[in-house]
């Protein structure tokens, strides 16, 4: 599929509307599709763990709780699960505007609500081949389910299990993980250089590597 190809879409506003609209996160070098982090699942008991990588969740401060940024973010889940345009609108909208950075990140806040929307994000990913698509999540029981009824993921999705305690080790059964670390000598596998970098990936793609078994957040 060519950029902007479409049965369904004929400007890029209709497919905006479709999926109420897309991110475009500060530190990211592409745009990226967010949901309210109010909705979170797992993240959602994981607030109330002391020291746990949810306990001070940057989506649930600044602008992210601003009522208008929450009713987007509402907007969008209910897209999510209820709009049968929803892959087709996303499909068009990777395409249109992910062709040069050839990157694209699933929520910088929330996170997967079921299989039906995992795989409707796998779908996604297998339409946009040239696109590498980043996933972190911390829903282990979904994607358990996923590979349990399908296998592997797409190879240009990386889908990374994101571990529930600060300081905390990866998750074994997931080939791609990431961690959050207090200290760069607490760092597994590739350390983000984002707290270097003016909190932005630069030229990074490590999170997108599939070569890259596990990535380490240094704690916000």
């Amino acid at each position: 599929m060519d950029k902007g190809e479409s049965i369904m879409f004929n400007t890029v506003k209709e497919a905006w509307s479709e999926v109420g609209g897309l991110s475009k996160p500060s530190k990211m070098p592409s745009f990226g599709y967010s949901l309210s982090a109010f909705k979170c699942k797992v993240g959602s008991k994981l607030r109330k763990v002391l020291n746990s990588t949810c306990a001070n969740c940057y989506a649930l401060k600044g602008r992210y709780v601003f009522q208008q940024t929450q009713d987007a973010l509402d907007r969008r889940l209910e897209k999510v699960e209820n709009n049968p345009k929803w892959v087709d609108a996303m499909i068009f909208l990777v395409l249109w505007y992910c062709t040069k950075t050839e990157v694209f990140r699933w929520h910088d806040s929330g996170d997967v609500q079921s299989l039906e929307h995992l795989l409707k994000i796998v779908e996604v990913a297998k339409c946009t081949p040239n696109v590498k698509h980043w996933l972190p999540t911390r829903e282990v029981g979904i994607v358990q389910e996923y590979k349990k009824l399908y296998g592997d993921f797409p190879s240009n999705l990386v889908v990374r299990i994101s571990a529930t305690m600060v300081n905390g080790v990866p998750h074994k059964f997931h080939k791609h993980s990431s961690t959050v670390a207090t200290s760069h000598d607490l760092a597994i596998g590739h350390l983000c250089p984002a707290p270097k970098q003016d909190n932005k990936c630069g030229d990074c793609r490590a999170c997108w590597d599939t070569n890259i078994k596990n990535v380490t957040y240094l704690e916000h």
